[in-house]
């Protein structure tokens, strides 16, 4: 099986080009496959594990590609703390891009079960996460969990259709050298305080990795944008004048954050440039 090639070292992230087994998954994020709630969860709450939905989504066609658990410094937490296990449909998957149902859970009432529509571009490993526009589903700890999940992800499934329509336009989308200096800018935002000095440079953030990449279209800069702030590693200043390289954005939570207002972030410019 053939790994995506860069992982942060003990990061609890798993990659891979063909399905997971419950042995590599199980490695990586052990709370999907947690045999019972945490203490602190009430009688009212029902515990359904991950590793039950996620049959149940494997018997609709859906597999997963990737897994990862949020890091804890409790060690009683491990087995229970937020997951997410990113997911693509038989009928999803093509050679350069995948659509993908993202699911995310936890066991210590962190999290609800959600699910929500997400893009990744084989070319560089990349899983963009899609805004507002597209759908966001969550199913309490409550009833027909196993039921409710996969009906949520046929909603998902199903709004993919506009998701291509987006990225279609997005591609169309031609960016003049003033404009993407204005889409890094506002990026850049989203991930550092606008009222201190920036780490790093608006031309940084938007200087593509390889040679693919170079291009002016609305789609590749958002992609060249997204890679850029969340693997880190460019060099750039701290507040202090210090040199430093930035970090990789690792939590789940800022992940998705920052994905999904880096989508809305070129939807919105794209309804501008329209």
């Amino acid at each position: 099986m053939m790994l995506a090639s860069r992982f942060r070292h003990n990061s609890p992230t798993l990659r891979s080009t063909s399905p997971l087994s419950d042995e590599q998954m199980r490695a990586v994020a052990p709370s999907i496959f947690s045999d019972a709630a945490h203490d602190s969860r009430s009688s009212r709450y029902t515990y359904i594990p991950t590793s039950r939905v996620l049959a149940g989504l494997r018997e609709e066609g859906f597999e997963p590609f990737m897994v990862a658990q949020t890091k804890v410094r409790d060690e009683s937490k491990r087995d229970f703390t937020k997951h997410m296990i990113r997911l693509r449909h038989v009928s999803q998957i093509n050679s350069t891009t995948a659509n993908e149902c993202i699911l995310l859970n936890s066991h210590d009432g962190s999290s609800s079960f959600q699910l929500l529509a997400g893009v990744f571009r084989f070319v560089c490993s990349n899983g963009l996460v899609c805004g507002e526009t597209s759908a966001d589903i969550r199913v309490r700890h409550q009833g027909d969990i196993v039921s409710n999940v996969i009906e949520g992800a046929y909603t998902v499934l199903e709004d993919f259709e506009r998701i291509d329509n987006q990225r279609e336009e997005m591609r169309g989308i031609k960016l003049s050298g003033e404009e993407k200096h204005i889409f890094a800018s506002a990026a850049l935002s989203l991930k550092y305080d606008p009222d201190q000095p920036s780490p790093i440079t608006e031309k940084q953030i938007i200087s593509p990795r390889r040679i693919d990449d170079i291009n002016s279209d609305l789609w590749s800069v958002m992609n060249v944008a997204q890679e850029n702030m969340i693997r880190g590693g460019l060099l750039g200043r701290s507040a202090t004048g210090q040199r430093r390289r930035t970090r990789a954005v690792e939590g789940i939570d800022q992940n998705i954050k920052l994905n999904r207002a880096l989508w809305m972030l070129a939807d919105g410019m794209a309804k501008l440039k329209a």
